[in-house]
């Protein structure tokens, strides 16, 4: 019988493959599918009552409506990368990392007017990226 070599036993990277699904990539894809719906929850709120949230001077001033939009993009932006990372397909941790960066950046834009809500965002959006970006060394067998 002759010995199967490494490379074709259990394949590694495709689409659907479980392996290529880590922990941490499944906290952030479900940390996006929680984080992009209360986004979108918070854009809702902000386009139904532009007086809601309020901010004296402050050098990236919109209305109000305009970062309920932001907020709604940003939070769909989110649910679908999440649900691209859960379910492991190829472009879901670029699109993700991609979407928890604009996400933070937003965020941090809009601490002046919720601040109570931006900074904990931040920080899921924070671990969201560290998850997605972070580099994982697998064992090949001594390669």
């Amino acid at each position: 019988m002759a010995a199967i070599p490494s490379e074709t036993r259990g394949g590694r990277g495709g689409p659907g493959n479980s392996e290529g699904l880590s922990g941490a990539a499944l906290f952030a894809g479900a940390v996006m599918m929680l984080s992009g719906p209360l986004s979108i929850l918070m854009g809702a709120s902000g386009i139904a009552r532009d007086n809601l949230f309020a901010a004296s001077q402050y050098a990236y001033r919109f209305d109000l409506t305009a970062w309920g939009w932001i907020h709604i993009v940003v939070g769909l932006a989110l649910v679908v990368a999440g649900t691209g990372v859960v379910t492991n397909k190829s472009w879901g941790r670029g699109a993700g990392a991609a979407a928890a960066g604009i996400s933070l950046i937003t965020q941090f834009m809009f601490v002046p007017y919720y601040p109570l809500w931006a900074i904990p965002v931040m920080a899921l959006d924070l671990f969201i990226i560290f998850a997605l970006t972070r580099f994982h060394a697998g064992t090949n067998g001594g390669r």
